[in-house]
């Protein structure tokens, strides 16, 4: 007889897959947790790829929904399937992550079949229900359905008490993301790398990404001209735009760099390499939410092409700089982190703080004990330390 707890994880996009493998980890080290990942289609085979960079796939692969270009129909048809997955054999948990229709749908699906819903990343909040669309509001919505909340900083845990729910089921736990950032940074490179192998080691780089939907058009388009431009100012600086998998996003921003020798378009990056470029990076320019985050781990400044963000610990601590999607604030922000002491030859930490402001490294094994303590099986774990 098998007295595990079927714990359904829910994964659709790229990022939710990297931080959630890490939970999936831990769950699989616990006795009581029967862990099963189910894939919703969402983001097809990159969720493939990138669950295989941590060993890991889904024992659930759901075809992938109708009207992916619709975020109506891409939810409504990710909740139907949920819906039938989650109760067939019956979860006794499901676990979503962040802000998805993914993790909405799986949200929704696990509160009208009475399952506990366990949101991961929980209580971040930009403040404007329309910006970013349609994360913002999907953080809200999943917040009122949730069992427990798995906050990854004490800020995310202001919010949530701030909107009313009960300090008891909001857990401290710090973002999962840095668990698997810094596990796959120290991975050794996969034999034949061919990013890699392009780009020399000694050359400062500067990592480069644009996908969010209100940035699409001529926003995208703009920062892909800063980069243009700070591409000549510093010939000896590598330049590496990892583009989003959408042909129309990529086209945006690839159309004012071809043919500079000192910029790489290589197209989604994996994300073991991913991690690797990252952390040698000089400076991160993007209006990627996780890379905001990701950065962090490694002491790196991030240029935050959003007019705002739910992040506000990497600005709070001098991490990140909100510069908008001006080409001239852009490059005049570069410029500035560019010309820091240092800052080229990769001698500098800068001005930033050594201790990271989403977390220890630990999240991924405080989420799993929460599940346990939500389940009656384990005592309830600690808060990350306050000084974090």
């Amino acid at each position: 007889m098998n007295d595990r707890q079927r714990i359904a994880i829910v994964v659709g996009t790229r990022p939710e897959a990297i931080k959630l493998a890490p939970v999936v980890w831990e769950l699989n080290r616990r006795s009581w947790a029967e862990p099963v990942l189910v894939a919703t289609g969402q983001h097809g085979e990159v969720v493939r790829d990138t669950l295989s960079c941590f060993g890991l796939r889904a024992q659930v692969e759901l075809p992938a929904p109708p009207g992916a270009d619709s975020v109506t129909e891409l939810t409504a048809g990710l909740l139907s399937r949920l819906g039938e997955r989650l109760r067939t054999p019956a979860a006794h948990a499901v676990v979503v992550q962040g802000d998805t229709a993914s993790a909405l749908a799986g949200a929704m699906a696990g509160f009208y079949s009475s399952i506990p819903v366990v949101h991961v990343e929980a209580g971040l909040r930009s403040g404007n229900l329309r910006n970013p669309f349609p994360e913002e509001a999907n953080r809200r919505m999943i917040a009122e359905v949730s069992d427990l909340h798995l906050a990854p900083t004490r800020a995310a845990h202001r919010n949530l008490v701030a909107e009313g729910v009960t300090a008891e089921r909001i857990l401290v736990t710090g973002n999962t993301v840095i668990d698997a950032v810094v596990a796959a940074s120290r991975r050794p490179p996969a034999a034949g790398d061919p990013l890699l192998h392009r780009i020399e080691n000694s050359a400062p780089l500067v990592l480069v990404t644009a996908h969010r939907r209100e940035n699409w058009g001529e926003p995208i388009r703009r920062i892909g001209r800063a980069v243009a431009s700070l591409s000549h100012q510093y010939p000896e600086v590598t330049f590496v735009v990892a583009a989003h998998m959408n042909p129309l996003v990529r086209t945006a921003i690839e159309e004012s760099l071809h043919g500079r020798p000192n910029v790489h378009l290589p197209g989604p990056i994996p994300y073991g390499t991913f991690a690797q470029l990252l952390a040698r990076s000089v400076l991160a320019i993007t209006d990627s939410g996780g890379i905001q985050e990701e950065a962090a781990a490694f002491g790196i400044p991030v240029l935050v092409t959003r007019d705002n963000t739910e992040r506000t610990e990497g600005v709070d601590s001098g991490l990140a700089r909100l510069v908008g999607t001006q080409e001239s604030e852009i490059v005049a922000a570069a410029e500035k982190e560019l010309v820091r002491e240092g800052a080229l030859s990769g001698t500098s930490n800068g001005p930033y703080p050594q201790r990271n402001p989403y977390g220890d490294g630990r999240a991924a094994r405080r989420c799993a004990a929460a599940c346990g303590w939500l389940l009656g099986l384990a005592p309830r774990p600690s808060d990350i330390p306050r000084e974090w």
